[in-house]
């Protein structure tokens, strides 16, 4: 009893020294955080599984407000991981995540398919009501600065095209919802880049008079494109 209080008294003066900012180099010998264990392999779970609290809590370099880092003794981390319960759990933590990614790559190459083979119907409108629908699609999108009498700025035509692009591409942010699944994940970049390439060349091949502008969109020129993913 009395040497578990001891335990307990000297691992509270630790925690009390590193509160002030002191034992941070005692206890990047001594101590593993969560990050150091991720890079031998461990997972959240695992942590929670086989080491539950930790030996130490250290105040946050970047903020003191921030949650304290946990670290756990390079000791009792290297005799869970002599365990057969280690191993087990590593296993299958490792099965999860080959089947998690396996997941994620038939996922990329059922959208991508989706997103080649699906039909993309672009309005098809006589240029007087394109422009007209144009010119009111970006009255609405910059109320602060609508044109009185829908007049055009001196670069004229070539920013009523670019008007016209970016009115079609916010009829066309439906086909965003192609991209459902994929936020966030590997696969969405270049998901999007296809979706983007197909959505453009439609416009192209419908108003072969926007072809140009199409493409120097695609390019990376300005666009007040609707859809998300454009």
């Amino acid at each position: 009893m009395a040497a578990h209080e001891t335990h307990e008294s000297g691992q509270e003066r630790e925690q009390g020294r590193d509160a002030e900012g002191g034992g941070d180099a005692h206890a990047a010998r001594t101590h593993l955080s969560a990050a150091g264990l991720r890079a031998r392999g461990w997972t959240a779970g695992m942590v929670r599984q086989l080491l539950g609290e930790p030996d130490l809590l250290r105040v946050n370099p970047h903020s003191r407000a921030a949650p304290r880092i946990r670290l756990y003794r390079v000791e009792r981390v290297e005799a869970a991981e002599r365990s057969g319960e280690f191993r087990a759990v590593s296993a299958a933590a490792a099965r999860r995540s080959a089947a998690a990614r396996g997941a994620a790559r038939r996922r990329r190459r059922e959208v991508l398919t989706r997103i080649a083979a699906e039909p993309i119907d672009v309005p098809r409108l006589a240029p007087h009501e394109l422009a007209a629908l144009a010119v009111e699609h970006r009255d609405r999108r910059d109320e602060g600065r609508v044109y009185e009498r829908r007049e055009l700025p001196p670069e004229g035509a070539v920013v009523l095209d670019r008007w016209k692009v970016d009115y079609l591409l916010h009829q066309l942010a439906r086909y965003d919802e192609l991209l459902s699944g994929l936020h966030g994940s590997a696969g969405q970049v270049a998901a999007e880049e296809l979706l983007r390439r197909r959505v453009y060349a439609t416009i192209a091949e419908a108003y072969p008079f926007l072809a140009r502008e199409c493409e120097r969109q695609l390019s990376g020129g300005n666009s007040d494109a609707g859809a998300s993913s454009m």
